[in-house]
């Protein structure tokens, strides 16, 4: 059986703190950034991610980059 895997979305996340819980664990929320170019490199993201990090009021933690393909059944 013959599959393909096709991009079909990309987008860069940013994991930004968003508070404190009642045990005083860092909370975080994801900030998304979608119409990111399926061939980007990881190091362009980095530098757009680090870029976009400076204006951001809080700290941050992850970045990610969250891709959804499409399999198709090539036969």
């Amino acid at each position: 059986m013959a599959v393909s895997k096709e991009l079909m979305t990309t987008t860069l996340s940013i994991e930004v703190e968003s508070g404190v819980d009642n045990k005083g664990t860092i909370s975080y929320k994801k900030k998304n950034f979608s119409g990111i170019k399926g061939d980007a490199t990881p190091e362009a993201l980095a530098t757009v991610a680090d870029a976009i990090k400076l204006v951001l009021a809080n700290q941050t933690r992850y970045t990610l980059v969250n891709e959804i393909s499409m399999l198709e059944d090539n036969a």
